[in-house]
């Protein structure tokens, strides 16, 4: 046991000499600001890739995803989507080989019968179907006559690349008639065709589009690299 004389002697805090701690520096402040907005911006990249699991494997349906599946976690989004892709798999079983079948008979149905037939009595989506079982040549021969809103409403069902390759071969008045109804109506639908387009289309698009001015927005922006072509072509 230590003694009397060897044990520290405590000292009464002088209350009236105390002080707060010194104020942060103004410019390390903003550096831990700075510092700690770049986390946050990275914690929410992260949740954004895990939230849209469900988004990026299902974005063919067209369908949004309910806002209840995009809490699950990634593994039980990842089941979800595959699990639908089975069964739309199953159930469509066939439709392909229909599809080129309907391709084949309309080959010998004289043409002014068939388009009013197709804006009629046939779905786009299942006009879009039979396009894409035929050549690029005999869908164009339909799309040259489709009224703008039902070939706009078939595009929907149709990839970008094989959309340009019609745009391409379709005749030059009609084509851009279908482009700017696309751009006023459709326009991230639009810039996705126009990244496969080349030559005089994809010089009339540069003509015609509006792009977004504020250079954050157009970061974020899922078609960025076709924009900065565009608007170096303007």
């Amino acid at each position: 046991m230590l003694s009397t004389s060897r044990m520290l002697t405590l000292k009464k805090p002088n209350i009236a000499n105390w002080r707060p701690f010194p104020p942060f520096n103004r410019g390390i402040r903003f550096r831990i600001t700075d510092i700690l907005d770049k986390i946050g911006f990275r914690i929410l990249q992260t949740l954004h890739r895990h939230m849209s699991i469900l988004e990026e494997s299902l974005a063919w349906t067209g369908v949004p995803v309910p806002a209840t599946l995009k809490g699950l976690a990634p593994l039980e989004q990842q089941a979800i989507a595959d699990y639908t892709t089975a069964v739309v798999k199953e159930k469509t079983d066939g439709l392909a080989e229909l599809y080129q079948a309907i391709g084949m008979i309309v080959k010998y149905i004289p043409h002014f019968i068939v388009i009013p037939l197709m804006v009629e009595h046939i779905r786009p989506q299942i006009a879009a179907g039979v396009c894409r079982t035929m050549g690029v040549e005999q869908a164009v021969h339909y799309a040259n006559d489709l009224p703008v809103e039902y070939f706009s409403e078939v595009s929907k069902h149709l990839d970008d690349v094989l959309m340009a390759q019609i745009f391409e071969q379709m005749k030059r008045h009609h084509a851009e008639k279908v482009i700017n109804h696309e751009l006023r109506h459709h326009l991230s639908h639009m810039l996705g065709i126009a990244a496969h387009l080349e030559g005089r289309m994809l010089e009339y698009v540069s003509r015609q589009v509006t792009l977004p001015d504020r250079s954050e927005e157009l970061q974020q922006h899922p078609h960025r690299e076709i924009i900065e072509k565009l608007r170096a072509m303007q």
